[in-house]
This record gives structure tokens, C-alpha cells and sequence, in this order.
């Protein structure tokens, strides 16, 4: 097939170097992340991408991904990510292409509002799907190679999240529980402001939980991996939860909330579902019962960014059918 894809990054939306105690553009990413390996993960699958980057290109794209700077209509389905490109997909409605659309959050939940949603919206749960009257959806997948596997693991938790949302994410939630546990919590993230920052830093002092910051590349890769434990206790109806799938895909068990998604991703071999903090307690102390290799099994099994590329495609081919019938 040949595809277009749309983003208003700059590739790549990673790099192997974060920012550590300083704020960035996108302090999370992770949605533009995804972009740019699902162009990775088409192109290895033997399909033709385009992949229109309004902000340009610091690095060459995968082999067989094309940049382009305008949309094109020589292609067989656009594939636009919320929030959409209105011009674009006016563009390829003009010229009869089919387009679909990822949602990768619930706006509602930040205080936003979602736009009117169609048939074909896409979107990263089942969870998500379902809030929005939805059943389509595809999981997000991630490069194995980005992350290091290890059985061994260091005597800390790790908490994760873009802190202009950490308390969403349930950052005061995971620091009083690892205080009580007496587990050394390493906390990660950035934030486009140093106000956040800084509120962030004296929480974990007053806590004796170590900031790391912005981290990227070997360093994330590193601290995943030996940790025993990561703690995403989120109160949102978590869209998908990416930095579960990155702890498992290292090897390392999940202790989370029950909201959104979560349940989709973690069941009991792999980590623990909590609702009380008497659940995370429990789930502390039972970190061993967990098996790295069955951690990492599963995240090789269902979110590999090829098996996500796979999943994109046949819904591309559905869509452009429903065009041609319509």
C-alpha cells in the first residue's frame, strides 16, 4: 500500500538524550513517538510511506519513508492522529481518498473538548474505544531495541509520567506508598514549565524519593530495567498507559490503578491491579513473585511495534473497502 501519514513534530520525536531537571516542548512525546514508529513498522512490512512532517526532519527517516511537506493523493489511505488536519483531510475527501484518524487520549479527562468522532476513528484501547461508543481500536506497540531487558533488578521503584500531568498520574499516590514501604522511588519526567518542575523536585525531597528528570535513550533504557518495580497509580481513564508496556518490555512488573486501560495490559502474572493503598502495599511487597521473562514475553507478544504496524493495515484495507462500497 502506499500511505500518508501526518504529524506536527519534528522527527525524531525521541532522542537519545534527555533534558534532565529542565522543561521541553513536548515533555511527554510519546504520542509522536509512536508516529514515527508506526512509519518505521509500515515500511518494514513492505509498504510505501509518506510521511508528512510540517516541522521537518533532524535525522533520516527509516528506509522506505519518504518525507514530504505537502499532502499528496496518490496514495491509498491518509492516516491523520487527533488532533486532526482539517486541510488535509478536506484535501484527500476532494480527491476520493480514504482517511482514518488515531486517538490516542480522552480529552474529556483533561478538560478539553472531543471533537465530533466518526467511524473512522481509530483508537489505542479498547477502553477508549468504548468511552467513545467505539469497537475499533489498536494497541500501541514499541521497539524492542529502544529498551534493555534484565532479569536481575536493583532494590528501587520507578515512577514515570510528564509532569504536567504527574498528579493525574498519581505521583502523591506513589510517593506515600513507597515512603511507607521504605522502597528507595526513583521519580523520571519534564514538564514545559520550570514551576512544575521545581513543585515536582520538593515533593520528592520532602519524600526522600530521588528526581531524575527528563531521561532518554540508554539512561531510561537503564533505569527501567533494574528496577524492581514500576508504579503508575493513574486516575484517569488511562487511554492506554505507554510506560507500562516500556517497564514490561524491560523485564520489570507493573503496579497500577485500575482506571482505563490498565486492565487490559496488566493481569496477574505480569504485575498487580490496586484500588486501596493497602493494594499497592500488598503489591510492593510481592514484586518477586513476578517472572521478568513473562514481562518480557508479553510485551514482545502483543505490543511490538510491527504487530501495531500489522493491525494499522488491515485497518486501512477495511476502510479504503468501505470507500469503494459507499
Amino acid at each position: 500500500m502506499r500511505i500518508l501519514l501526518s504529524s506536527n513534530h519534528r522527527y525524531p520525536a525521541y532522542g537519545e538524550r534527555g533534558t534532565g531537571p529542565h522543561p521541553r516542548e513536548l515533555p511527554s512525546g510519546s504520542g509522536h513517538h509512536i508516529k514515527d514508529l508506526l512509519a518505521k513498522g509500515l515500511s518494514e512490512l513492505g509498504h510505501e510511506v509518506f510521511y508528512l512532517l510540517k516541522k521537518g526532519a533532524a535525522a533520516p527517516l527509516p528506509p522506505g519513508v519518504t518525507l514530504v511537506t505537502e499532502p499528496i493523493a496518490d496514495v491509498d489511505i491518509y492516516h491523520n492522529f487527533a488532533f486532526r488536519d482539517e486541510d488535509i483531510i478536506a484535501y484527500m475527501e476532494q480527491n476520493r481518498r480514504p482517511w482514518v484518524t488515531t486517538c490516542h487520549l480522552d480529552l474529556r479527562a483533561r478538560g478539553k473538548q472531543l471533537p465530533a468522532t466518526t467511524p473512522n476513528w481509530i483508537f489505542v484501547s479498547k477502553t477508549l474505544a468504548h468511552s467513545h461508543n467505539s469497537e475499533r481500536f489498536v494497541w500501541n506497540g514499541i521497539d524492542p531495541g529502544d529498551f534493555v531487558y534484565s532479569k536481575d533488578k536493583d532494590n528501587y521503584l520507578m515512577f514515570m509520567s510528564a509532569l504536567d500531568w504527574a498528579m493525574d498520574k498519581g505521583l502523591e499516590t506513589a510517593l506515600s506508598v513507597a515512603q511507607e514501604a521504605g522502597a528507595p522511588l526513583v521519580v523520571a519526567g519534564t514538564a514545559g514549565t520550570y514551576d512544575v518542575i521545581h513543585e515536582v523536585e520538593r515533593m520528592c525531597r520532602a519524600t526522600g524519593a530521588t528526581f531524575v528528570g527528563d531521561v532518554r535513550g540508554g539512561e531510561k533504557a537503564r533505569l527501567l530495567a533494574r528496577a524492581k518495580g514500576i508504579l503508575f497509580p493513574t486516575t484517569l481513564n488511562e487511554a492506554f498507559g505507554l510506560v507500562m508496556v516500556e517497564a514490561l518490555m524491560s523485564g520489570t512488573p507493573v503496579i497500577c490503578s485500575d482506571r482505563g486501560a490498565c486492565s487490559e495490559i496488566v493481569f496477574p502474572e505480569i504485575g498487580f491491579l490496586c484500588r486501596a493503598k493497602k493494594d499497592y502495599l500488598e503489591a510492593i511487597q510481592r514484586l518477586e513473585t513476578i517472572d521478568p521473562e513473562v514481562c518480557r514475553a508479553r510485551a514482545m507478544r502483543d505490543y511490538h511495534y510491527l504487530r501495531m504496524a500489522a493491525e494499522y493495515v488491515r485497518e486501512y484495507a477495511d476502510e479504503a473497502d468501505k470507500r469503494k462500497h459507499n
